[in-house]
């Protein structure tokens, strides 16, 4: 809790740097008040926090402060490595608050106790998106990912509400508690229109996390935004969409998982075939990436899916949320310094083993982190994820998920054979900021340590 107000201050104070003139200070200060806000984060875990007042809306329990550690750690990284993005923008100002209130969005998505919050933190969270995907404004492209990231994001809203309103329709009440004691009293005599409401709340759901056949904004909208709010809404976004996802069908709507989760089997299957058929076909990097986080989003849907087996099911999705964040923290980070001058094509990364082999081994282990390559986080992401559906009748989307995995393998190693086997475009070496080494460095050697040793993960969200 305590966390969350400390950004929503940070947000406000950023606002006000152009009037009082203290733009230069603002990127240290957000530094700052982002660990400060990890380490309230982390003291709440073992004394729980929470204002009377927010408690029927809001409540960070164990799980949602899981979820925002990951979010604010993502976000402390995401910052250094944007260092100069801020720097070089005329209004600097204007996107650090989007950023950070983008970002209170998602913390609220991490402990949302009401229907009402849910919606509310879904547009705090993406109102500020749509700004930043269309902040190059001299790039039709970057014009294009906003727009149709705003058409799409406005569409999901409205089944996100219409399913709200028939979910109260039914219950009397937006609370997830309340709603849950409904279905426990009703099993047997409720509306059609309940299920109804809770397959479009799912619809809705489905496309913030870019699903298939829900998926068709994000590779156009990751390519045409700035790399570096691609790799916000990679990471930051997609964690706390995960989060919402969980609480809402596996605490909500845990009673009625007879009606969703045939539709979600489906919806997962779909977005297996879809995403990795379709990453293998592309030579842009970032569609590739983009087409990828589908397949990423089938694998965590996945976990949802195999509903309440026991804790096992949040420790997959948190273990995976974090393996696949950090990991793309080091792709982007890559990507960015790579592409900076050139195309987005996988040739802008032929020779880079020779131009920058630091650069190159990182991007190389994100590569395998993401295929899900041993010894990297990504083999075990996805291991906890089997581990956990394998008590399921679902095991046909085990046998496709590791087909599908398969060629996930090729589009990812394509980018590692450019660098170690291809002639490079241009000669000259590529030269990055110190910060942007340090974020790159560390995040793959987290990625490293916790594929190494796994079990350091579910120790720390040891519930």
């Amino acid at each position: 809790m305590k966390g969350l107000l400390i950004i929503s201050g940070l947000g406000v104070l950023a606002m006000l740097a152009e009037i009082f003139k203290f733009k230069k200070l603002l990127l240290p200060m957000v530094l700052l008040g982002i660990v400060a806000a990890y380490a309230f984060n982390f003291m709440e875990w073992t004394n729980e926090y929470s204002i009377s007042y927010f408690s029927n809306m809001i409540s960070f329990d164990k799980i949602g402060i899981a979820f925002s550690g990951i979010i604010i750690a993502t976000a402390f990284f995401w910052f250094i490595l944007a260092n100069d993005y801020f720097e070089e923008d005329t209004n600097v100002v204007d996107h650090f608050a989007l950023v950070l209130f983008a970002l209170v969005g998602a913390l609220m998505l991490t402990a949302f106790t009401n229907m009402t919050t849910l919606f509310l933190g879904i547009e705090i969270m993406s109102i500020p998106l749509y700004v930043l995907a269309a902040s190059q404004k001299k790039d039709l492209r970057s014009n294009e990912a906003g727009f149709k990231y705003l058409i799409m994001g406005s569409f999901a809203s409205g089944f996100l509400l219409f399913g709200i309103a028939l979910v109260y329709g039914a219950s009397g009440s937006f609370d997830l508690e309340k709603i849950r004691e409904y279905i426990a009293l009703n099993s047997s005599g409720m509306p059609m229109f309940f299920y109804v409401g809770v397959i479009m709340i799912m619809i809705a759901m489905c496309f913030k996390v870019s699903a298939a056949p829900f998926h068709f904004w994000a590779p156009d909208v990751y390519q045409g935004s700035p790399t570096l709010i691609t790799a916000l809404m990679s990471t930051v976004v997609k964690t706390a969409a995960f989060a919402a996802f969980l609480r809402l069908f596996m605490v909500g709507f845990a009673g009625v998982s007879e009606v969703w989760t045939g539709i979600l089997a489906g919806i997962i299957a779909l977005s297996l075939v879809v995403s990795n058929f379709s990453a293998a076909m592309q030579t842009n990097v970032k569609r590739m990436l983009a087409y990828s986080s589908i397949s990423h989003a089938a694998f965590m849907l996945m976990v949802v899916l195999a509903n309440i087996r026991s804790n096992i099911s949040v420790d997959a999705i948190l273990y995976y949320s974090l393996a696949y964040s950090i990991g793309s923290i080091a792709a982007f980070g890559v990507l960015y310094n790579v592409t900076r001058k050139n195309t987005e094509s996988i040739e802008a990364f032929n020779g880079l083993g020779k131009r920058n082999p630091l650069l190159a081994f990182c991007m190389t282990v994100a590569m395998l982190s993401l295929a899900g390559i041993p010894v990297t986080s990504g083999f075990f992401a996805k291991y906890f994820v089997f581990t956990t559906m394998i008590g399921t009748h679902y095991k046909w989307l085990l046998i496709l998920a590791v087909i599908t995995s398969a060629i996930g393998a090729y589009y990812y190693l394509k980018v590692v054979i450019a660098m170690y086997y291809k002639k490079p475009i241009h000669e000259e070496a590529v030269v990055i900021e110190r910060s942007n080494v340090l974020v790159i460095t560390l995040t793959t050697v987290i990625v490293i340590v916790i594929g190494i040793v796994p079990g350091l993960v579910s120790e720390m969200f040891k519930f």
